[in-house]
């Protein structure tokens, strides 16, 4: 999978239809970056230009979907069937198992949270995941426009209460309980049709587009189940936004993670224009030679990922309390997966980075303390630095 459950721990992984470039690169000019200007996130020329672009810009994404669960002032008051207790309960008992085989440490993370929150979190999940095995599954290469079509179709059908299956009531009971709107998810499927349609990403901007579609809206759906601590000082767009860039940081070490695995299929999810930046194209990553150039590459795509991070860390604090230790276990994984791709010598193209059990065991201490903690944090304007 590629997808990142972003306030949670979930993976879905890229597709694209496999398109290989084999176009050599035209001109190899040396490697003499000396004040290389990586974007970290769109400033607000940049998010202008994509408008132009005609993409939707993520910030007015966010903005759309924090105003409308904000006017879910009710849940109770949306359709609802009248489900059997039993029939729920079964109903979430096969979410839980999902959540359980796919997403372990996860899903340890869910048990502290109340029972309410839990079930919600697994139906979310579970929907998630079958979304991304549309694309990305075994039958994937039956996948259509079409297919997606009905998907979305069934989405609507789910938040007017009329689900078509056993893990679709969950998620109808889960929307009478919370404040969620269909945008996000609405917006997933969008990310899953690019991922038919397009096979490279010019630049940053269109891969954060991407990476939205795919990871950040995860967090706009989890958000109104974490719950926002009431001792929060910052607005709630902060708190949506930090859910955001954790999708994001989740997604390209995602990508970063699988580039030798994406390039045997003739995918690269990479900035294009950052590859030239520094003297590399498609051909350097199919040759799979980790180069010195590479290394340099490479140092950038963590450095940013990192960022995201640590934006992230800052919205974690204002969560309620039971709510913050999967969300740190996912964000403190996930930053481990970058350090074994510089332990790896940033080899991420003959090696897959890989973090233990014993990593991973000892992640959910260290998750659990960091969780206890409730800083007061003062968010950061900035959104772009040079590198």
């Amino acid at each position: 999978m590629v997808m990142s459950l972003s306030f949670s721990l979930v993976t879905v992984k890229p597709y694209s239809m496999s398109v290989s470039n084999k176009k050599a690169c035209r001109s190899r000019r040396r490697f003499s970056v000396t004040r290389a200007e990586i974007t970290v996130a769109p400033n607000p020329q940049q998010r202008r230009q994509l408008s132009k672009q005609g993409f939707p810009l993520t910030d007015l994404h966010v903005q759309e979907v924090v105003h409308r669960q904000s006017q879910i002032i009710s849940p109770c008051s949306k359709p609802k069937l009248q489900f059997h207790s039993n029939f729920l309960n079964d109903a979430y008992e096969m979410c839980r198992n999902i959540c359980a085989e796919y997403a372990k440490t996860f899903y340890l993370g869910t048990l502290l949270m109340t029972e309410e929150r839990q079930k919600a979190i697994w139906a979310i999940y579970v929907w998630c995941r079958r979304t991304d095995e549309l694309v990305d599954g075994p039958n994937a290469a039956y996948m259509s426009s079409a297919v997606l079509d009905r998907w979305e179709d069934r989405l609507h059908d789910i938040f007017n209460g009329h689900p078509y299956d056993m893990l679709d009531a969950a998620l109808t009971d889960t929307l009478s309980k919370f404040p969620l709107d269909i945008k996000p998810f609405r917006d997933m499927i969008q990310g899953m049709r690019m991922d038919t349609r397009k096979a490279r990403y010019n630049n940053f901007q269109e891969l954060y587009l991407y990476c939205y579609y795919v990871a950040g809206t995860v967090g706009l759906m989890t958000v109104p189940i974490m719950g926002i601590a009431q001792e929060s000082v910052v607005p709630v767009q902060s708190v949506y936004d930090a859910a955001l860039y954790l999708g994001i940081g989740n997604q390209l070490t995602n990508i970063l993670r699988d580039v030798g695995e994406d390039a045997l299929r003739g995918r690269v999810y990479l900035p294009q224009d950052e590859l030239a930046q520094f003297g590399l194209c498609d051909k350097d990553v199919f040759s799979r030679n980790v180069s010195e150039r590479w290394r340099k590459f490479m140092k950038h795509q963590i450095t940013r990922a990192r960022f995201y991070f640590n934006r992230a860390e800052e919205g974690v604090s204002q969560l309620e309390k039971a709510s913050r230790w999967p969300v740190w276990s996912s964000l403190i994984l996930y930053r481990k997966i970058l350090d074994a791709i510089e332990d790896n010598d940033y080899d991420n193209l003959t090696k897959r980075a890989h973090v233990g059990r014993a990593k991973k065991f000892f992640t959910l201490p260290q998750a659990y303390t960091r969780s206890l903690s409730n800083h007061k944090t003062k968010f950061r304007p900035s959104l772009t630095r040079h590198i």
